[in-house]
């Protein structure tokens, strides 16, 4: 099997989880893996890096990494040119267009070329069976379509979000006869499969190609049994100070402002959390810089209790989930948002405030959980009385109630997810034994 992918270890953005799982369960299962991805260069420039990842490869997997200009990011103004440095408003202009000549995506584009050459390079050396590319940037998806126009080889559309729909606001984000919903249709028109990350992502899907809708799943993040934090009991808080947390890249539709305002609101109502600590986790913003309004944001609520802990390797996650006593699950707003972090905080057990609009995919699979605390819209009030909820449950949930969350998290492990699909690939690919 190719694994096309443009975010794999040691890049520590949020869709490389399931890059790495994915790779590794076919691996698991069987499979000779190679993975196509950028190089390391890449991740230590532009995106910051997680060398924790690399660690859970599996060794059996070839990754082969090739070259990924990202021009519009260079920071280091010794590389660029003279015509950037006395325009650069132009030359931006100029470079955006330039990036959609290859394929239609701005910054990705160029990557066409080299990632077709490479899968070309790999399969002549050893045959592909199988091509499993994962988007975004949907630029991955090109050596798939390659391989299965050039050899018959078929392939796998993995989308981690959307090409065509925007997750958060519901809207399209290109018109039918774009070059973008063209290059969509005929890469629909000839995957094996086509899979999404939510029931709502999928459905819009399936009214889109009501002809492929046989060849659309819904395979959901999951967490990862080695990767998650302890899930043993802790009993009840008691008396003493509540630490609330939140893991994960808080991007610039996450709520945080309401969620700040909402905390010292909560301070100020409830003596259950006289003490207590907000402490966010992971990047503020997608890039390694932290974004200087959230920060801003963070700091100050200083005084509050709520503190910006940095970003923090996955692999020693579960050192920043043993301080928590409630977990904070911030999300933009969308109805198809769901968010791979869901998954993971299912997985301790522990309380869950939602601080994100109640239509969101997220709310979809916390239904039921006996932890779980919604606010019934995002403002500082409702986020108040949700986190107070929250303090009350982490103070007195009994043994009973805490053993039915962890319950309820464990169905959503990552390979029960992922096993279905690669069972069904694996006895329809010609080739491969199942």
């Amino acid at each position: 099997m190719l694994y096309v992918a443009w975010g794999f270890p040691p890049c520590r953005g949020g869709g490389v989880y399931r890059a790495l799982a994915t790779a590794n369960r076919f691996a698991a299962l069987g499979w000779k893996v190679t993975v196509l991805t950028a190089d390391r260069e890449t991740f230590h420039r532009f995106t910051g890096a997680d060398l924790t990842l690399e660690e859970r490869v599996d060794p059996s997997i070839e990754v082969v990494r090739v070259p990924f200009d990202w021009p519009i990011l260079e920071a280091d103004l010794r590389r660029w040119s003279k015509r950037r440095a006395l325009n650069p408003k132009v030359w931006s202009k100029w470079r955006t267009k330039q990036d959609h000549v290859p394929f239609p995506e701005t910054g990705y584009g160029p990557w066409r070329s080299v990632i077709e050459k490479a899968a070309d390079r790999i399969h002549k050396a050893h045959k592909v069976d199988l091509t499993v590319a994962t988007a975004n940037p949907n630029v991955a998806f090109t050596p798939a379509y390659l391989l299965h126009k050039k050899y018959g080889v078929p392939y796998v559309m993995d989308y981690r979000d959307a090409w065509l729909l925007d997750v958060f606001t519901g809207d399209r984000l290109h018109e039918p006869k774009s070059r973008a919903a063209r290059w969509e249709k005929k890469l629909v028109d000839s995957a094996r499969e086509i899979w999404f990350v939510n029931d709502p992502i999928r459905d819009w899907h399936e009214k889109l190609y009501p002809a492929h809708a046989h060849k659309m799943h819904t395979v959901s993040n999951g967490f990862d049994a080695d990767l998650v934090p302890d899930t043993t009991d802790r009993g009840p808080a008691g008396d003493r100070p509540l630490t609330f947390g939140y893991v994960g890249t808080v991007s610039p539709k996450v709520p945080l402002t309401e969620f700040v305002e909402g905390w010292q609101l909560a301070r100020s109502q409830s003596g259950e959390l006289d003490g207590a600590k907000a402490k966010i986790y992971g990047y503020l913003g997608y890039y390694a810089q932290p974004r200087a309004d959230m920060l801003a944001t963070i700091n100050k609520a200083t005084d509050d209790g709520v503190s910006y802990e940095g970003p923090v390797g996955k692999a020693e996650i579960a050192r920043a989930y043993d301080e928590f006593d409630v977990q904070l699950l911030m999300l933009g707003k969308g109805r198809y948002v769901t968010s791979g972090k869901v998954f993971e905080y299912l997985a301790t057990g522990l309380p869950i405030v939602s601080v994100h609009d109640p239509e969101n995919a997220a709310s979809d699979v916390l239904r039921g959980h006996p932890l779980w605390f919604p606010v019934t819209d995002v403002t500082p009030e409702a986020i108040a009385a949700a986190l107070i909820e929250a303090a009350h449950a982490a103070r007195t949930a009994d043994e009973g109630i805490r053993a039915k969350a962890r319950e309820f998290g464990a169905s959503y492990r990552r390979d029960l997810q992922l096993d279905p699909r690669i069972e069904s690939l694996a006895a329809s690919v010609q080739g491969v034994a199942a």
